[in-house]
């Protein structure tokens, strides 16, 4: 059986109710976050997550928690500490080995989710392990997600200030992909959400102009 390290069940159950769309999970978590940050986490509401739980299934690579909608698909470790830096060694850097190679084995993006005792407010960061190419939604979200920080050695770590919040990535995820607010309230949600959008280079080049398209303007 799968021996788990650095997780408490209680945070780890505390995400699955969040991933799971639960709105008592979700307040319990945004209780001293700003109204901002509350809005965003709260759109997991209305899509959420079948949450799996891995732990325990003895097999490496398949995270805490596997996260699965009709569009997307994560497997999640759940990591805790009163730490700001978190060292993946020993037991911690096969685990990370073992989600890396299942990652680029099945086109995944596996995640870290690293929450830091006694903080208020979003205590919950997330960083993903480079497994390379990926295809579809899941390249255009990795794009917003931070890689897991690499010493200067070469060996994988987390360091909560660089992960991104997770009210952010809920809003990452479950953002409407069409949107029938309307009124001031719904352009202020939408703003919020586009301000989190950090284009390429090339998502700001526009394309040129279709030969037809001259031919009006002319």
């Amino acid at each position: 059986m799968r021996q788990r390290m650095g997780a408490g069940s209680q945070y780890e159950r505390e995400l699955r109710k969040v991933l799971a769309g639960s709105p008592d999970g979700v307040r319990a978590v945004i209780r001293s976050c700003s109204e901002e940050e509350r809005a965003l986490a709260r759109l997991v509401i209305e899509r959420p997550f079948l949450v799996v739980r891995a732990a325990g299934s003895g097999i490496e690579g398949s995270g805490d928690l596997l996260a699965l909608r009709g569009d997307i698909c994560f497997p999640i470790e759940v990591k805790t500490s009163k730490h700001s830096t978190l060292y993946l060694n020993g037991r911690l850097r096969t685990q990370y080995e073992a989600l890396e190679e299942i990652g680029q084995r099945c086109g995944l993006m596996p995640l870290y989710a690293y929450r830091l005792k006694g903080t208020r407010g979003d205590s919950w960061r997330i960083f993903r392990i480079d497994t390379g190419r990926l295809e579809g939604r899941l390249s255009i979200i990795a794009r917003r997600i931070p890689v897991c920080p690499l010493t200067s050695n070469g060996r994988p770590h987390l360091i909560w200030e660089e992960g991104l919040p997770l009210h952010r990535f809920l809003a990452l995820v479950c953002r409407p992909r069409e949107s029938n607010k309307n009124g001031l309230a719904g352009l202020q949600d939408r703003n919020v959400l586009e301000n989190m959008q950090v284009l390429t280079p090339e998502e700001n080049i526009p394309e040129p102009m279709k030969d037809w398209v001259r031919g009006f303007i002319r």
